[in-house]
Parts: C-alpha cells; sequence; structure tokens
C-alpha cells in the first residue's frame, strides 16, 4: 500500500534533513510531506532542496503559521488527492522515532483502521520531560478519555498511522482545532464514525533540538474541546464505512 508521511514544521531546519533519512531508512518506499509554515529559519528552503534531488520528498509552503492541526488537514487532503492508501502523521522534532513507523504500517496491514503511537500504553514512556509536563499530559489524557468515552489510552498523541478511508469519512474542512485538540478531536470522530482503533507503545523522547510549541493556550483549547466533544457524544452517531 501507497504510504505518505506528513510532517508540519516551523523552525525545524536543524532537525527536518536528518529526519527525512531516518525516516527513509526504516520506510524507503515511502513518501514524506513537509508542511511548512513559512519558517524564519528557512526549514522550507532546506525541504525543496531536498525534494529536487529526490522525488519521495515533497513540499507545502504556507504563507505563515497558521497552526498544527491546519497543516495536518492540508497535508490529509494533499494525500487523499493522491491516492495514498496509508497517511502517517509525525513531528519533526525526534520525539517520534522513525523505526517505529513499520510498526504503525504493520498495525493497518492487520486490519486496525487507525493507530497511535501511545506514550501510556504501558506505563509511562517519556523520556527527559520535567514532572510537571509529564503529569499535565497524563491526567490530560485520563479526562479526555473518560470524558469522550474513546479507549484510546493517549489521546493527545500526535505519531499515528491512518487508512486512507478514515480521513475520507472525516470532514476535514470541519476541523478547527489545533495542538492536543486537534489530536483528541480527530480520534473522537474516527471512533464515532465506528472505525477500529489500535495503540502501540512507543519511546517518546523531549525534542533534540529548538524550542517547543508546548504552551498554556494549547492546554485551554484542549479542555474546552473535550468538553465540546462530551457533547457531541449523546447524538448517536452512523457507521462511516
Amino acid at each position: 500500500m501507497r504510504t505518505l508521511v506528513v510532517i508540519p514544521t516551523y523552525n525545524e531546519r536543524d532537525n527536518i534533513e536528518k529526519l527525512i533519512q531516518e525516516i527513509h531508512e526504516h520506510v524507503p518506499d515511502a513518501d514524506i510531506l513537509v508542511v511548512d509554515d513559512n519558517s524564519p529559519d528557512g526549514t522550507w528552503k532546506l525541504v525543496e532542496e531536498i525534494s529536487r534531488r529526490d522525488p519521495r520528498v515533497h513540499l507545502i509552503r504556507r504563507p505563515g503559521k497558521m497552526g498544527l492541526g491546519t497543516a495536518y488537514v492540508e497535508g490529509f487532503k494533499w494525500a487523499l488527492e493522491r491516492g495514498y492508501d496509508i497517511i502517517v502523521q509525525m513531528d519533526a522534532d525526534f520525539s517520534h522515532s522513525p523505526e517505529d513507523i513499520p510498526r504503525l504500517i504493520k498495525e493497518i496491514e492487520k486490519g486496525a483502521d487507525f493507530v497511535v503511537g501511545s506514550r501510556y500504553r504501558n506505563g509511562v514512556n517519556v523520556v527527559n520531560w520535567p514532572l510537571k509536563r509529564l503529569m499535565i499530559s497524563y491526567f490530560a489524557n485520563v479526562y479526555a478519555r473518560f470524558m469522550t468515552g474513546v479507549p484510546i489510552r493517549d489521546l493527545t498523541g500526535g505519531f499515528k498511522a491512518w487508512r486512507r478511508e478514515v480521513l475520507e469519512s472525516i470532514d476535514l474542512d470541519n476541523i478547527r482545532s489545533n495542538g492536543y485538540s486537534f489530536q483528541i478531536e480527530m480520534n473522537f470522530k474516527a471512533y464515532r464514525k465506528g472505525f477500529k482503533p489500535s495503540e502501540i507503545p512507543i519511546i517518546f523522547y523531549e525534542r533534540r533540538s529548538g524550542k517547543s510549541k508546548f504552551s498554556r493556550g494549547i492546554i485551554l483549547e484542549a479542555a474546552i474541546m473535550v468538553l465540546r466533544l462530551a457533547l457531541r457524544r449523546l447524538i448517536p452517531q452512523g457507521k462511516g464505512k
């Protein structure tokens, strides 16, 4: 099955070339789409150079910083328009290990509709996070799982693989969330449509270089989104396939 790896970027020049290399070491047949928000550090320029010599690498350069959720939506639409069967999403900062991509793909091939690379599937597998941030993340996931009814332990995780039919069934134009809330909303909508999730344990690493995009605004947006989804949970939902 044709696979595309979608990577949103903003100021990831120090990471992106090495990340592309490592992805292709583990999944040489996969294509890569970088969705860059006009990074001031020139990330898009570097990706553009790489794409000229490697037809497996593609770039969407956006006019400015528009957010993680909209970047993924744009990448998902690009993938569907070009007939990819499996769409993988991951961060650009090496918090997600490229060597885990084949495991995500294998779960899809075994029958899952979407797969989450989970920090909390087997205990807590997070390296080099401050305790405060770890506690916020862990209990945010407990809260989100309880409120939405989605049986995924890492609802806010951003390392996933999607079968194309799942993304086709979701009204991507109606996705407005970003950050953690985007991950929760996509999981919720896919699960509510009757698609089968899978969750595999991964080790999550703090970024190798650059600055984290984590903020109080992201936490607040996620909390509000969970409340909205909890209300939607009361409305019957038909299956998407």
